[in-house]
């Protein structure tokens, strides 16, 4: 007989595409990773294209009007999401260091990107 008390927790990936101002995508993204954390699922991310540019320190965000998503996205380790990946490719294509980053990424080539992404239980592209 199965025990009803133990649950097996589902490895969830949040695939982040888009640029941080442009449009509502990324924020919404974001504030999606942050309430699946908040009810202690187990989110991983990870920044592909254009949204490598969501984790650079220095965003004026303020001249548009709005929070920056790098301030936001710095938090995420109070919110348990340590797990955070980086397009190795897109940070070369914009000369991105890491040091340039609110946080600490782990920056996969193409293929580790895929395995990723295979081993994944559930997989949202945003």
């Amino acid at each position: 007989m199965a025990d009803v008390g133990t649950s097996t927790r589902k490895r969830q990936l949040l695939v982040l595409r888009h640029a941080p101002y442009h449009g509502a995508a990324a924020r919404a993204a974001v504030d999606l990773a942050l309430a699946m954390a908040a009810f202690e699922q187990d989110v991983e991310l990870l920044f592909l294209g254009d949204g490598v540019l969501q984790l650079l320190k220095d965003q004026a965000a303020d001249a548009l009007g709005r929070k920056s998503l790098g301030r936001i996205l710095s938090s995420l380790p109070l919110y348990d999401i340590e797990r955070v990946y980086v397009d190795a490719a897109a940070l070369a294509r914009f000369a991105i260091a890491a040091d340039a980053l609110v946080l600490p990424v782990e920056p996969l080539a193409e293929a580790e990107i895929h395995a990723l992404m295979n081993a994944c239980d559930q997989l949202v592209s945003c």
